[in-house]
Parts: C-alpha cells; sequence; structure tokens
C-alpha cells in the first residue's frame, strides 16, 4: 500500500538549520546584521554618547536588535523552529520591524554626525559618528533585505 502525503506538506521548503543556515538566503544575512549592528554599537559607544537624546535610540536599536538576532541565529543553528512555517512569518516580521526602528536609528545617528561636526571634539566625534552612521544604513538595509527576501525561497 503507497503511503498518501498531503500536497501541501511536499511543496513545503524546509527550514535551514545547523551550518546551512549560512548558505541559504535570507539566513546568510543574519551574521552580517548582527556584526554591522554590533559596529554600529561600538562605534556610538565610542562618542561617550554625546547626544543622548539621538544616540540613546540608536544605542538601544542596535544593542537590542543584536542580541535578539543572535537568540534567532542560535534558535535556527540548534533547529527550534521544528520546520514551522509560523517560524517564517515570525522571522519576517521581525526583521521587517528591526529594519523600519533601524532606518529611524541611521537617521537619528545621521543628524548626530552632522551637528558633531563642529563640537569640541570635533575631528574625532566626527569620523566616529560618520562611521556609525555608514553601519548604521548598511544594517538597515541588510534587515530590509531579509524581510522581503524570505518569500522569495
Amino acid at each position: 500500500m503507497a503511503s498518501v502525503c498531503s500536497p501541501a506538506a511536499s511543496t513545503q521548503p524546509a527550514l535551514p538549520s545547523g551550518p546551512t543556515i549560512f548558505k541559504t538566503i535570507p539566513y546568510a544575512f543574519m551574521l552580517p546584521e548582527i556584526f554591522c549592528g554590533t559596529w554600529v554599537w561600538i562605534l556610538v559607544a565610542a562618542t561617550s554618547v554625546s547626544f543622548p537624546l539621538l544616540q540613546g535610540w540608536v544605542m538601544y536599536v542596535s544593542l537590542s536588535s543584536c542580541l535578539i538576532s543572535l537568540l534567532l541565529l542560535l534558535s535556527y543553528l540548534f533547529g527550534f523552529h521544528r520546520n514551522s512555517e509560523n517560524w517564517k512569518v515570525m522571522d519576517s516580521l521581525y526583521h521587517g520591524t528591526t529594519a523600519i526602528l533601524y532606518m529611524s536609528a541611521a537617521v537619528l545617528q545621521a543628524n548626530a554626525t552632522i551637528r558633531s561636526e563642529l563640537g569640541p571634539n570635533s575631528p574625532l566625534y566626527y569620523h566616529l559618528n560618520s562611521a556609525a552612521s555608514f553601519f548604521a544604513f548598511i544594517t538597515a538595509f541588510l534587515y530590509i533585505l531579509h524581510a522581503f527576501s524570505i518569500y522569495y525561497q
């Protein structure tokens, strides 16, 4: 007797787990997201948070996104998703929301960069803020790519 398998189960792509996630789009974006987000956090912290209202939000977004993305990466590595379709939705919602938050943080960091151009520690803080702005926009772009490419697998 032949086993009967539902068509939906056979066409559903398996979510990667283990080291395979580093070779699969959009999950391959997770390490660069964490790496670039960590650089944003480090570079802003190196400026002694000169503009607390602006850079406080940047620090919050970069640190919390880095930690949550790291937990998500570890859950994919260890296969906690158990190939559930809900993980794709959760992953897309998380990365889409984080992309919006990171874009707002990148704009605020760019504003802090402009304001630091004529500050007391002008050359050093300006260069650190410029680098932080660059990495913030790159990180936002990576989160946007991840959020949208999850449906094009």
